[in-house]
């Protein structure tokens, strides 16, 4: 469990605490979310990546997780809907290491996934020092003669 230490007071403790914490520091509340409906939204996402992502460890349980993302993802740009927010960031720093080992096949059997994760990593300021997850735009093997 991450522990933030702050200079005033007892230490924070807890992903979505911190993030929280850090984002109104930053002074980036919109982060968070604009109307009442949005920050309920990416808080949904925020305890999702905690109980689900964090907490799936098997095959199944990453398969799961993928489809429901692809199924909520499917008319959407972000997980909040039209805006890019916190649930985002924290959803593309759990969900990297299960993106870098899917297969061609697999990225393109969750091509909405992909499609979010693609544009999240080349978000300003997000991937960091994370290796950037490679998607094929064309297929190596075509039909056509």
């Amino acid at each position: 469990v991450p522990v933030l230490q702050t200079n005033n007071g007892p230490g924070l403790t807890g992903l979505m605490t911190i993030a929280a914490h850090l984002v109104k520091q930053a002074k980036k509340e919109q982060l968070l979310g604009s109307t009442a409906e949005e920050k309920a939204v990416v808080q949904q996402w925020l305890e999702y990546r905690v109980t689900r992502v964090d907490g799936g460890s098997s095959k199944e349980d990453t398969r799961i997780i993928l489809k429901d993302l692809n199924i909520h993802l499917e008319d959407k740009v972000y997980l909040a809907g039209n805006i890019f927010t916190l649930a985002d960031i924290l959803m593309y720093y759990g969900l990297h290491h299960v993106m870098v080992d899917l297969t061609v096949q697999e990225k393109e059997k969750y091509l909405n996934v992909s499609r979010w994760f693609n544009h999240i990593q080349h978000y300003p300021g997000v991937r960091q020092h994370l290796f950037k997850v490679i998607f094929m735009k064309n297929r190596l093997y075509t039909n056509a003669h």
